[in-house]
């Protein structure tokens, strides 16, 4: 069966006449009729009668008709869904974020998407370690990362969203809170609060770098996996953390941050999706992320 000869039939049954239905769609009088004729040969039954000046329905026409109407709204829908989605308007998308960028970015990105495709499921999965985002977009468990670089993987399309300077959280009874900022040499013999050695962290890295230009080595005593734990812990005084500059927006009482004094130390937030990625939504919120950032 045909879709156009059902919307024939509806036009016929709508205007109750063959000949303003054949105006209404645009074609002659009696390629109308053969069609809904033919149509009426596939069903088996007469739908339309004829022989009163205004064509009616038949009983079986009336209960075609309503099932008519649906089919052929069900086949519309179907067209504009499948419009919308190769356009990036509907569908789901999951998002991981590393532990600063769940409280810097996550909530901007949200907005701007809310904003831009309201019909968008967004799963947001915030507090992420750069590895485990890495290993769930190979699983197909993320579509888009916000992680750290560097990320020596060849499989994955990274493209750097910002740079941002490592600083440094007291406890805010801490002697080095009452200057400007905190020279790193001034830091060594302090109980450090770090980010997990069982995955390789970037940030962890950085930190032990750092301290080893300037002439040793961390005395790390405890690893804490998300960001906000590690402030509430800088907060109770067992240690001092380096921490990226967005960090800030998660303000604690009983925490101080202070820039580090000297050349910065800088660190590269990035997003990931997978090379050759052919989701559209995937793409838009991918570039919805990269032009937050290029308008400051």
């Amino acid at each position: 069966m045909e879709l156009r000869r059902l919307r024939y039939f509806v036009a016929v049954a709508d205007e109750g006449h063959f000949g303003r239905a054949a105006d209404r769609l645009h074609m002659a009088q009696p390629p109308l009729s053969l069609q809904i004729k033919k149509l009426e040969g596939e069903v088996g039954v007469t739908l339309l009668d004829r022989s009163t000046r205004r064509v009616a329905l038949t009983p079986a026409g009336e209960r075609f008709l309503a099932r008519a109407r649906t089919i052929l709204t069900a086949v519309d829908e179907a067209r504009e869904e499948a419009v919308r989605v190769a356009a990036g308007e509907v569908g789901r998308v999951s998002i991981g974020f590393i532990g600063t960028a769940t409280y810097a970015v996550l909530p901007a990105l949200a907005r701007r998407l809310r904003a831009e495709i309201p019909d968008v499921e967004l799963d947001l999965k915030g507090e992420m370690l750069t590895p485990d985002q890495v290993d769930a977009l190979h699983e197909g468990r993320l579509d888009l990362a916000v992680v750290r670089t560097p990320i020596p993987d060849t499989e994955l399309d990274v493209r750097p969203l910002r740079r941002e300077r490592l600083i440094v959280a007291l406890p805010q009874d801490h002697p080095l809170t009452g200057g400007e900022d905190v020279d790193l040499r001034n830091l060594r013999g302090e109980q450090f609060l770090s980010y997990p050695s069982r995955h390789r962290s970037v940030i962890r890295d950085a930190v032990l770098d750092a301290c080893r230009r300037a002439g040793y080595r961390p005395r790390l005593v405890q690893e804490v996996a998300e960001t906000s734990t590690l402030l509430v812990f800088v907060a109770a005084g067992l240690g001092v953390a380096l921490v990226p500059d967005s960090v800030r927006q998660l303000p604690l009482p009983g925490v101080v941050f202070r820039p580090l004094a000297g050349d910065p130390v800088d660190l590269e937030l990035a997003v990931a999706t997978r090379r050759g990625e052919t989701s559209p939504l995937v793409a838009r919120v991918n570039a919805a992320l990269l032009a937050m950032y290029r308008e400051g």
